[in-house]
């Protein structure tokens, strides 16, 4: 499978999600330091993007159905340098704020072309595999991202922007290497497409889904924003040592999700393995603040890794069974749309923690919300209702 270049270029572009925000982390203590930004506030800066996200994945992954994947796939790659570069050029708060915001819808037709693309091209047992290859790829990319993006920025912050721009060598890559059926006009959805899409999405069991998937976001996130300011705070790290951790992060996810999150999944049966995942998760969460050497920090951070490895491609898959193949894209576009609202809510509901009860309480906090998740699904395990509108 890996040997299909459109795989390739497919997983190359997604990952591009992952950068939006791994890049900015590590640096983030020193744009506080250096820009006199109110912590609390500054959070959003990791976050905005998010939001946008999840607000333009779904009306574009409803557009790539329409008019072809590729035309939303390129110029989206061709925005998303243009604003992730212009942010390097950001002195004030909310100038760069809207950048990030500008960065994040570009990022949505990215997530949502390239999961289409995905979706559309293997069925079965081969998308399952895709999709734990391509979690395995962002969880590699996540290891690689916050490492360049703290080596790049131990010079300045200002530099680490400059990553955004791959986004341009890849969109003429992807306008070569890709091929689709030409779609010469935008047809509008049929009537019953748009009533499965309706049923789709309001199914109770898609919601939970939908849910689970935000709050798995809100979770894993604020170990991406407070993990380098407790770092900071507890041993004066550097944004180098930032990215170290954050990278770590997804070293056991990466192992994980392609190795073993489907064999776990089969064994146990999804909902028992995503809670388990949460449970891994609340209990690395739990364990953070008590900890003060790095080597104990970076176990911590990689068995993290593996809850979240465990949860994400099992729920993606659970929700791309759910859907007819030409509603793939929409479906799972809703999906990405609420993970990074999840991501971009995590410092809106864990701010004031930080605010009043300081980091200890933030990742408490993230622990309890990770065990709800868990709870939901586990609950409902013993319903696993097929939608009627999947045959198509």
């Amino acid at each position: 499978m890996l040997r299909d270049r459109r795989l390739l270029v497919l997983l190359a572009a997604g990952s591009l999600t992952n950068l939006a925000g791994g890049v900015v982390a590590p640096i983030l203590p020193e744009m506080i330091q250096q820009l006199h930004f109110d912590p609390a506030l500054a959070a959003n800066l990791v976050s905005m993007h998010c939001l946008t996200i999840a607000l333009f994945s779904p009306p574009l992954g409803i557009l790539a159905d329409r008019l072809g994947h590729l035309r939303v796939l390129v110029p989206s790659l061709i925005f998303y340098a243009l604003f992730g570069v212009a942010g390097a050029f950001m002195q004030s708060f909310w100038p760069l704020l809207a950048t990030r915001a500008l960065l994040g819808a570009a990022s949505g037709g990215i997530a949502a072309a390239s999961l289409g693309l995905l979706g559309t091209m293997y069925e079965g047992e081969e998308r399952s595999q895709a999709l734990g290859i391509t979690t395995s790829t962002l969880a590699l990319t996540g290891i690689a991202f916050p490492l360049i993006g703290g080596w790049v920025g131990a010079t300045h912050w200002q530099y680490a922007f400059y990553v955004y721009g791959l986004g341009l060598p890849l969109a003429g890559i992807a306008a070569f290497s890709l091929r689709e059926k030409r779609k010469t006009k935008a047809k509008p959805m049929a009537k019953d497409e748009g009533d499965k899409l309706r049923v789709v999405l309001g199914h109770p069991h898609t919601l939970r889904l939908l849910l689970t998937l935000s709050l798995t976001s809100v979770a894993m996130y604020a170990v991406v924003i407070y993990a380098p300011l407790y770092l900071k705070q507890t041993i004066d790290a550097g944004t180098a040592v930032n990215g170290i951790v954050l990278a770590s992060r997804a070293v056991g996810a990466a192992i994980i999700s392609a190795f073993g999150a489907k064999q776990l999944a089969k064994a146990v049966g999804p909902a028992k393995a995503i809670a388990i995942g949460f449970g891994i998760m609340a209990l690395t969460l739990i364990t953070i603040p008590v900890l003060t050497q790095l080597s104990w920090i970076l176990l911590t951070a990689i068995l993290f890794g593996v809850g979240f490895g465990i949860v994400l491609p099992t729920l993606y898959s659970i929700l791309a069974n759910l859907a007819p193949s030409s509603l793939k894209s929409s479906v799972l576009a809703a999906g990405t749309g609420a993970g990074f609202l999840g991501q971009f809510l995590s410092p809106i509901l864990l701010g004031p923690m930080l605010r009043y009860r300081g980091l200890e309480a933030v990742f408490y906090t993230a622990a309890s919300i990770s065990m709800v998740a868990g709870l939901l699904l586990l609950a409902r395990s013993d319903r696993n209702p097929s939608i009627s509108c999947k045959n198509s």
